[in-house]
């Protein structure tokens, strides 16, 4: 049964003027016009915008916008394609915020004592991990630890913060984490605070990873309804093609 703009408004949710906006965006396929040059949409439109809340609950608004955009003119293939990474990109998420809860307890021994420090050269800490003073200066590069330069000559200087964080690449290098994982495990943990509140925060992740991987999934039901709608449609006064399973429509 056709549709006006404003049935596709209630069905959804989104005012008139968002479904409009999301039309114009091609974050949904395009709408007939009557005679009259109102809009005519389908059943299949107000899926669509259902696919693109689930979209933005599980992966964001702009990669939703993006994802959808290119999605109705690609084949089939291509678009289920593009799910795939999505569920990849949220898989990766997942597994970098586990790895951060093995790191923190691989690190739970690994923290300076409490209260402040002087400064430690690079010398002087690499001593103290019993690693390489070279070893510090990769791990530098490769951003996993920012000393301080100091003086005329930018000497290299530790500070409690940028200990603590050579502690912890030192213990996961030692549990043999990869400079990739221990990169990864790194950004994650930054900003976090003590090991309780990072354990809380990795933890609350992972809730969230849940929910949107569940979104994700129901929206790809939907997203596949939908692609099979528009493959069906035929559409031959329309000047935009699209190309679904192969097929122009």
């Amino acid at each position: 049964m056709d549709q006006t703009t404003a049935d596709v408004s209630r069905a959804t949710g989104y005012s008139v003027q968002q479904v409009r906006d999301l039309e114009r965006l091609g974050v949904i396929p395009p709408a007939e016009r009557r005679a009259n040059g109102y809009r005519q949409y389908l059943p299949m439109h107000v899926q669509a915008v259902h696919v693109y809340r689930g979209l933005a609950a599980a992966v964001g608004p702009v990669v939703a916008r993006r994802t959808l955009t290119e999605m109705w003119g690609s084949s089939l293939p291509d678009a289920a394609a593009a799910v795939t990474a999505l569920h990849a990109g949220l898989d990766a998420e997942r597994t970098a915020t586990l790895q951060a809860l093995d790191g923190l307890a691989t690190i739970a021994g690994e923290s300076a004592d409490d209260g402040p420090h002087d400064p430690l050269t690079i010398t002087e800490l690499a001593a103290a991990l019993g690693v390489r003073s070279s070893t510090l200066r990769h791990w530098e590069a490769e951003g996993l630890i920012a000393p301080e330069r100091v003086g005329s000559l930018r000497a290299r200087v530790y500070d409690d913060g940028a200990v603590a964080a050579a502690r912890i690449v030192a213990a996961l290098r030692s549990a043999g984490y990869p400079v990739p994982a221990v990169a990864r495990i790194m950004a994650v943990l930054r900003g976090l605070g003590d090991g309780a509140a990072a354990r809380e925060a990795l933890q609350s992740r992972l809730d969230q990873i849940a929910t949107r991987s569940v979104a994700l999934l129901r929206a790809g039901a939907d997203l596949a309804d939908v692609l099979d709608a528009v493959g069906r449609r035929e559409r031959p006064a329309h000047p935009r093609s699209m190309v679904i399973g192969g097929a122009s429509r």
